[in-house]
């Protein structure tokens, strides 16, 4: 079988730490559409119009006997798309929060190991829109062993289209027919020959290095240097907060809506990136959401997770993992909305120019030469250590509408899984001139999800305002509309 059909070590480790875990890694986002939603019948037909552009979707995963080596991708000889897009009506009356309810539900089921690793649902029964329009909710989940966050957008540019009355898809050049399930012994095989394959490559990166020794010595001292900043960081731990408690199988989600402009507008005027703006917010709510809770936060710093992307310009499309993660520090202290905003600032810029990344991305390629059954001990072990305390994503997304049969897509708001011991996830989107912040938490540490949106909600009001000028005279609740979402606390 093909090399490229073998998980990487990153792939792999994201299967290794489901293993008797209640963590279920699989990336999702929730998506509303406006209009009359579509039939089941016509999605499926849009779906199987395009399904040829991503091949991964109809295969699934086989793995090599006695962990001797990494999972590999296999067509699913018994592939059924009926089995993958769900229909799904919400009761009266349809509100945002039965639908918050329903994404956390359908976010806390892991996918099935057997199948490919994917599932869309088309959601009916949503309340019209402030306006009176109807609308509908696609719930999309992917296994993060499949794609990652970047690669993942892209998917979701390929299956839905960039005009309303976009042409039909070209047909596939041959129509598709899967290759013949491989046996346990033949998976087996593939997988010793790649070990004895892999140092006659290692020797021939050896004999290039020797032909340029000055600068190729740079480059890995360079790289080493990274890997070891990575690593000390991330084995220094974080602090024990309500956040990190053991987590259950069930989920909690909430979004807040926000446009774009607001973010631009801040980062303009206090001097930063959007990614900055996004970490104040978190950090801003969270610090509130704690001292509601009655946990002291003078002197506290979170550390956070960012996953950065490491994926080349001409490799975007491809699927499986190409991140890196950095460990953003997130200030609980500090209230006022400037000095957050500066202290965030100045922390990112410190972690770019120590290189945090590419010392990431080095540990990862690092791992691809570890023996199996050892790298995934390590995975497990690692995912039961407290090495950070949430983790916060920020992904650019398309920033044209996207179209399902003639339906715009109004909003999209993300999904990050949780790891063990780490009750709260933040994934945020940009999407076609709006910022989309999606929370999932666990359902038992976190009852009182809806007042952390509220929190976050504050907190973009709060930045706006003190960043304000007055060329915006006018007040901005009415310049700027944030909405949100969560699934609501249970009846006592």
């Amino acid at each position: 079988m093909p090399p490229s059909d073998r998980l990487s070590a990153l792939d792999a480790l994201f299967l290794d730490i489901e293993r008797g875990s209640p963590a279920h890694m699989h990336v999702a986002s929730l998506m509303i559409f406006e209009g009359e939603p579509p039939s089941y019948e016509e999605t499926l037909g849009a779906l199987e119009e395009r399904l040829h552009l991503v091949p991964r979707y109809r295969q699934k995963l086989a793995s090599v006997p006695y962990g001797l080596g990494r999972p590999v991708w296999v067509d699913d000889p018994r592939f059924n798309l009926t089995f993958h897009l769900r229909h799904s009506a919400l009761p009266a009356p349809g509100s945002d929060e039965q639908l918050a309810a329903l994404a956390g539900r359908l976010f806390a089921a892991a996918l099935d190991r057997g199948k490919p690793l994917w599932e869309i649902h088309l959601v009916e029964g949503l309340a019209p829109a402030g306006d009176g329009s109807p609308r509908f909710a696609v719930i999309a989940k992917t296994h993060h062993a499949l794609v990652d966050g970047i690669s993942g957008v892209d998917v979701t540019s390929v299956l839905f289209s960039s005009t309303p009355g976009a042409p039909p898809v070209g047909p596939p050049a041959s129509p598709w027919m899967p290759r013949p399930e491989p046996t346990g012994a033949q998976v087996l095989a593939d997988a010793l020959l790649e070990r004895v394959v892999s140092p006659a490559e290692g020797l021939r990166s050896l004999y290039r290095l020797s032909h340029a020794p000055r600068k190729a010595t740079e480059r890995v001292v360079t790289r080493l240097a990274a890997a070891g900043a990575m690593a000390w960081t991330g084995l220094r731990g974080a602090p024990d907060t309500p956040l990190n408690v053991p987590i259950g199988p069930h989920r909690r989600f909430g979004w807040v809506d926000a446009p774009l402009a607001l973010a631009k507008e801040v980062k303009n005027e206090l001097g930063g990136t959007v990614n900055d703006v996004v970490l104040t917010v978190v950090s801003l709510a969270l610090g509130r959401f704690l001292r509601r809770r009655g946990f002291p936060t003078d002197g506290l710093v979170l550390k956070s997770m960012v996953p950065v992307s490491v994926r080349a310009s001409e490799r975007r499309g491809a699927l499986g993992n190409r991140v890196a993660a950095v460990w953003a520090p997130l200030p609980m202290g500090i209230e006022d909305p400037r000095e957050c905003f500066a202290a965030v600032h100045e922390a990112m810029g410190d972690l770019k120019a120590s290189g945090q990344a590419v010392g990431a991305e080095t540990l990862t390629g690092l791992a691809d030469f570890a023996p199996t059954t050892i790298f995934s001990q390590a995975a497990r072990l690692q995912a039961r250590q407290r090495m950070f305390n949430l983790v916060v994503t920020n992904v650019p997304g398309p920033q044209r509408p996207l179209y399902l049969l003639g339906r715009r897509m109004v909003a999209i708001y993300p999904v990050v899984p949780l790891a063990p011991r780490t009750a709260l996830g933040v994934a945020i989107i940009s999407y076609a001139g709006r910022l989309g912040f999606g929370l999932t938490a666990d359902f038992d540490a976190l009852p009182d999800l809806g007042d952390l949106v509220e929190d976050l909600e504050g907190a973009l009001f709060d930045l706006g305002r003190a960043a304000e000028v007055e060329r915006h005279p006018w007040p901005m609740h009415e310049r700027h509309a944030i909405t949100s979402a969560h699934t609501p606390r249970e009846r006592r």
